[in-house]
């Protein structure tokens, strides 16, 4: 974009601390900052065109973050957490059937009672509220695109995007030149797989010494069943089919208030079959006689997907660069085990919301917050991950029995005695090195869409809300074409095809026809089609395309999926 503009003078807005994603850290740190020093300006900037538009989780929610940012929460009539958890199932399904496991047998940082079933996106657009109350300033529509730095290389802010730009790079009639937002700290809260997180990650070397991070795909819906399938407060979670026992994953269903229930199925992305489709088995996974009956009579009223952060313990960046920090999935903060993250976002904006403070308070900018960085491992969100570590590793190198019942074990040792035998194990390879070329596997036919219970991707899609100016550089930048044609399509059988949930990518022939999985390793004629304007933003491409040549950067401010009570 920027060879093609001649870049014009940018408008700027200084603060004291600039702020990018508002999700729960980043509205959790402009909270906290304003509680330390109310003379603080702060400015939060959102990509999506409403506060909770992008934001998108299971969600149960520990509320030790909440508690600790506003006490006396519950007071508040208008507050989120209508629905406290008051029943934890545990299936493991087969084909045909189902086993629970006694609540006992698991590990007691599994139990969810004191949590509570909510959507995470309403979540946000409250903490946005008490925010703003605040005096912080919120900017929905705001894609930051560009990092800051002066001379010295510290961060001192971030750029928006332009607006306006036509599909050639050329501006248009209603073009618009990004601002510059500049602050003595700048707090990367983007949520996982950022396109500036992965930017400073790399300028920085923050990831020298970890473990690769590791990722999932998580999709979901929301849906109205008849209320004699309704049992509000009831947390299901259930792992086996419909994967096989070699590939990680796992699924669950969670009963909110008014007849609504949130289904929802998360594969890990170290998978080896390139003919997997995480949509397709979150479809079939819904037929289980165990889960199906549930929403029978019922409607689906919403869907979308994310990347999950899985790494934990071992694969955290450093968390502080000169002129900033990174804080919530940017960082890495999920617990896979507990399939939680919100409450370690919250209590990492507050982290590093304090160390901010303090270093403005004594007359510093634009420096390394390294009180931070140092004291996350030692805090609530360090003892979360570490009790945690070894549960991703088991199961990526024994599979879904042995690494599930060992990561049981290890999650009784250290929380019973504060210790792992196996100490801190690492994850090994990066996802996208983990897919196997077509050759080794078999191609997997999946049931055709009921339209009742099963769906397609495209009608999907259409209940994300997902839109797109359709005129504008394609957001989804493909590095090298012929690259993705030799390998992607003609060695792992155009895995793209499969591993988005939102039918962004195609093969078709030169008639502009689907190529078919089977026939992709041998095709002559084909063209990689990008439909940018489905992409629901889960960064999934960007994560496990086998030869990383796909870049996936913000598109306009505003755009994108608008998710209602997911």
């Amino acid at each position: 974009m920027t060879d093609v503009i001649e870049p014009s003078e940018r408008e700027s807005m200084e603060f004291d601390v600039v702020i990018v994603g508002a999700g729960p850290a980043g509205l959790s740190a402009a909270i906290r900052l304003k509680q330390c020093n109310p003379d603080l300006t702060v400015v939060v900037l959102e990509k999506g065109g409403e506060v909770g538009a992008h934001v998108l989780s299971g969600a149960v929610v520990d509320p030790i973050g909440i508690d600790k940012l506003i006490p006396d929460w519950r007071d508040d009539p208008d507050h989120p957490f209508k629905t406290a958890v008051n029943a934890d199932h545990f299936l493991v399904l087969g084909p045909a059937g189902s086993v629970r496991l006694p609540n006992f047998m698991m590990p007691p940082l599994m139990n969810n009672h004191g949590n509570y079933i909510v959507s995470l996106s309403n979540v946000t657009k409250w903490l946005a509220g008490r925010a703003e109350a605040l005096g912080v300033e919120i900017y929905p529509g705001f894609a930051a695109t560009e990092v800051l730095t002066n001379d010295e290389g510290s961060v001192i802010g971030v750029a928006t995007g332009d607006m306006g730009v036509e599909r050639n790079g050329e501006p248009g009639p209603n073009y618009a030149r990004g601002m510059a937002l500049l602050g003595k700290y700048v707090f990367i809260g983007e949520g996982v797989r950022g396109s500036l997180a992965k930017q400073l990650i790399a300028k920085f070397n923050l990831d020298e010494g970890r473990e690769p991070q590791k990722y999932g795909i998580g999709l979901k819906e929301l849906w109205e069943v008849k209320p004699e399938h309704h049992r509000p407060g009831l947390v299901q979670h259930s792992f086996g089919w419909p994967l096989d026992m070699k590939t990680g994953g796992g699924s669950f269903l969670y009963h909110l208030e008014d007849n609504k229930v949130a289904v929802g199925f998360v594969l890990h992305l170290n998978y080896k079959n390139p003919y997997l489709s995480p949509f397709e088995e979150f479809q079939r996974f819904k037929t289980h006689p165990a889960i199906a009956p549930v929403f029978e009579g019922g409607k689906r009223i919403g869907y979308g997907a994310r990347a999950i952060s899985e790494g934990g313990w071992q694969s955290v960046p450093k968390l502080a660069f000169p002129g900033g920090a990174l804080i919530g999935c940017s960082a890495g903060f999920v617990n896979v085990a507990r399939i939680k993250g919100s409450h370690n976002a919250v209590l990492s904006g507050i982290l590093a919301a304090d160390h901010a403070a303090e270093a403005i308070a004594a007359g510093r900018a634009q420096d390394t917050l390294q009180g931070y960085d140092d004291a996350w491992r030692g805090s609530e969100i360090g003892k979360d991950l570490k009790k945690v570590r070894n549960v991703k590793p088991l199961w990526s190198k024994l599979g879904t029995i042995g690494g599930v019942a060992l990561g049981g074990i290890d999650m009784w040792m250290n929380s019973l005695f504060g210790f792992s035998p196996f100490g801190t194990m690492g994850h090994g390879k990066a996802d996208y090195a983990a897919l196997e070329t077509a050759s080794k596997h078999k191609k997997i036919d999946y049931p055709k869409p009921d339209g009742v219970l099963t769906f397609d991707r495209l009608s999907s899609v259409f209940l994300s809300n997902t839109n797109h100016e359709e005129d504008q550089p394609v957001h989804l930048q493909l590095q090298d074409r012929e690259l993705q044609k030799a390998s992607e399509l003609h060695q792992f059988a155009g895995p793209s095809t499969r591993y988005c949930p939102a039918g962004v990518y195609e093969w078709v022939d030169s008639e502009g026809n689907a190529i078919p999985a089977g026939e992709m390793t041998s095709a002559s004629d084909a063209t990689f089609v990008i439909n940018a304007q489905n992409c629901v933003h889960c960064k999934t491409c960007d994560i496990k395309d086998p030869n990383q040549n796909i870049n996936w950067v913000p598109p306009q401010g505003g755009e994108g999926p608008v998710y209602t009570n997911l």
